[in-house]
């Protein structure tokens, strides 16, 4: 698994953290019941102090994409494996999207008014 933060970026790096794990996921490098580096050993392996890591982790868990475990660390969820067969289509409708002015961030705002 690879994640990459650049420190200088106007995203904050536990954003960047959680962007890299979700890459990950949709690209079909990490499926369910995967287990994620422990959060002191993703902070100190990409220079970030541990609370950071731990945040990206929270959003994550959040999310629905990984658990949290007592002992066994972050782990990739069940409910994150119909997203990679997704991709393709979560793809074409960010193409589609572009295609006719939609910044993202509307597209997603209209996919959670749609699911609510």
């Amino acid at each position: 698994m690879l994640i990459r933060v650049e420190p200088d970026s106007a995203t904050p790096l536990f954003e960047q953290i959680a962007a890299s794990v979700r890459a990950e996921v949709l690209a079909g490098r990490l499926h369910p019941g995967d287990r994620l580096p422990a959060a002191r050993d993703l902070a100190a392996g990409i220079d970030v102090n541990v609370h950071t890591a731990l945040r990206a982790y929270q959003q994550l868990r959040d999310e629905g994409l990984i658990e949290l475990r007592r002992g066994r660390g972050a782990v990739v969820s069940a409910s994150a494996g119909p997203l990679a067969e997704l991709a393709d289509e979560i793809a074409a409708l960010v193409r589609r999207g572009a295609e006719l002015g939609l910044t993202p961030a509307t597209l997603a705002a209209i996919i959670k008014e749609m699911a609510s």
